[in-house]
């Protein structure tokens, strides 16, 4: 199983879609393992994207991230990462396709509502600086039988 990371911006936050988006998600298969509501400090959104200080957009992202609350939420299933970046669709939400959750609910640049881990290893990095290391779920669901298919041993 992969685990990815979800931050629903300010801007989701204050249109009041956390909980729609969090149903896709759940409506999918992924399993909710950590969900936090909180602001961000300016430190976190600096932790949080260094990889693009310097960047003529940084300053931009920084503003936008800390001007309020943001729900950070942690996702598990199989090929969660990539599942949950076709799910959120473009990065511009005029670009996005319709039925990704940019495309149907955003409509302008950083107002983009929604982000997603893009790789496993940013993945691992994101969710311990959300989430820190004891502070996701690990349980069973008596669903996921019916949603994650067992693959058949090899011999």
């Amino acid at each position: 199983m992969e685990r990815t990371l979800v931050l629903v911006k300010p801007d989701g936050v204050q249109r009041g879609l956390v909980g729609e988006i969090l149903a896709r998600f759940e409506r999918k298969g992924l399993k909710l393992v950590g969900l936090r509501l909180l602001e961000v400090d300016l430190d976190l959104a600096e932790r949080h994207y260094a990889v693009h200080a310097g960047k003529h957009f940084y300053d931009g992202l920084i503003g936008f991230i800390t001007s309020g609350p943001v729900a950070a939420v942690a996702l598990e299933g199989p090929d969660a990462i990539a599942t949950v970046r076709r799910m959120v669709g473009r990065t511009m939400p005029n670009e996005a396709e319709p039925g990704t959750i940019r495309g149907d609910l955003g409509i302008s640049g950083l107002r983009n509502l929604i982000h997603a881990s893009d790789a496993p290893e940013t993945a691992v990095t994101e969710l311990d600086l959300w989430f820190g290391a004891d502070a996701l779920v690990d349980y069973e669901r008596a669903i996921d039988a019916w949603v994650v298919a067992e693959e058949p041993e090899r011999g």
